[in-house]
């Protein structure tokens, strides 16, 4: 009894373990994983090499190879879903049918295909976040027993195995199960406080846009690698007008419209933010001629000029529009001498008459 209580601990014990390193491992490495066809690899290699280690020293009973290897299959596919369990298995289940003996289709359909049919029966497939999904556990230590109870009724009447036996492997089991949710729980929550915490930091709270310290750091980074660049500064034509007729909540609305137009504007490789007060700044990078950029630019300022305001035709002119100055990168140049430009050709833009785009020219 010893000898068997010194296996399920050491089991329980391995699993925990790899568990709590592989979470270290995902925060300190995968953060920026964007593919779920990535995580699905790396989940299910993961789980069959913890699986694997479970397997490599079991305790040997009549022919029977005992240890705790339907926990992480069980536990994967219940996060995961059917496809996590599949491929999780298949190492483990390659690996018991080398191992050979007596009982090797019985060890590989109960220990190893029935913890993932289970797992993907109790499955919450409501949406979650792949990347960082919290578990529900009380579903889950639901199904974990459930599983462990029909399992445990199998092996009782078709394996040598008997209560003495039986029960600890349950007990450990489920403190096993247990221990690898809590600590994705745990680990979890403080990854998504993190990026949470992160995206303020970064986000202008009204327009939900980048703000000016994420702008800057973002492109002082391209400029750093002398990536061609254009800087464009962007302001709303009588916007305190529109604030004086209409309120600020209304005025708030119009600068959250542009935001979403400026984004929709924008290219994928552009850099978009909001400056402050009714300005916003734009980077459009990899451009090397002046008229890639105008027509980009006079798309926006088109766009916004066409948009149905609320109340616009209290504006002069009867249009909500916005003004935007523009200046090239070049050899030497510093952000803040690109924004400086900027300004001042958006100066220009305000001085002939708004509505339009102006490029900074030393001149």
């Amino acid at each position: 009894m010893d000898l068997l209580l010194y296996f399920f601990v050491e089991n329980m014990a391995l699993i925990i373990a790899l568990m709590y390193l592989a979470l270290k491992m995902k925060e300190l490495f995968l953060l920026e994983m964007s593919k779920h066809s990535h995580l699905l690899l790396l989940s299910s290699l993961f789980i069959s090499f913890l699986t694997f280690s479970v397997m490599y020293n079991p305790y040997v009973f009549e022919g029977m190879r005992l240890d705790l290897r339907e926990v992480p299959l069980f536990f994967i596919t219940y996060v995961g879903g059917w496809k996590f369990g599949v491929l999780s298995a298949i190492i483990p289940a390659g690996f018991r049918a080398s191992m050979g003996g007596p009982t090797v289709e019985i060890g590989i359909l109960q220990s190893i295909l029935f913890p993932v049919l289970i797992g993907a029966l109790f499955h919450d497939k409501r949406p979650v976040d792949k990347f960082f999904p919290l578990i529900d556990l009380k579903r889950m230590i639901i199904g974990f027993v459930v599983f462990e109870v029909l399992k445990s009724i199998w092996m009782f009447f078709y394996t040598p195995v008997n209560l003495a036996i039986i029960v600890p492997i349950f007990f450990f089991a489920l403190i096993a199960v247990l221990a690898m949710a809590m600590i994705l729980n745990e680990e979890n929550r403080t990854l998504l406080l993190r990026k949470e915490l992160e995206m303020y930091s970064n986000q202008d709270s009204l327009t939900r846009l980048p703000n000016i310290r994420f702008f800057k750091n973002k492109v002082g980074d391209l400029l750093s690698k002398n990536t061609p660049m254009l800087v464009s500064m962007i302001d709303v034509d009588y916007f305190k007008v529109y604030n004086d007729t209409h309120g600020h909540q209304k005025g708030d609305s119009v600068l959250r419209t542009l935001g979403q137009l400026l984004m929709e504007s924008a290219r994928e490789e552009d850099i978009v933010a909001r400056y402050g007060g009714e300005e916003f700044i734009i980077c459009y990078t990899n451009v090397s001629k002046p008229e890639e950029v105008i027509f980009l630019a006079e798309r926006f300022r088109k766009k916004v000029e066409e948009h149905k305001f609320e109340g616009e035709e209290l504006q002069p002119g009867g249009k909500l529009t916005v003004s935007m100055g523009l200046s090239f990168s070049s050899e030497n140049r510093t952000l803040e001498q690109m924004i400086e430009e900027a300004d001042q050709a958006l100066y220009l833009s305000k001085r002939r008459g708004k509505n339009q785009v102006t490029i900074y020219e030393a001149s």
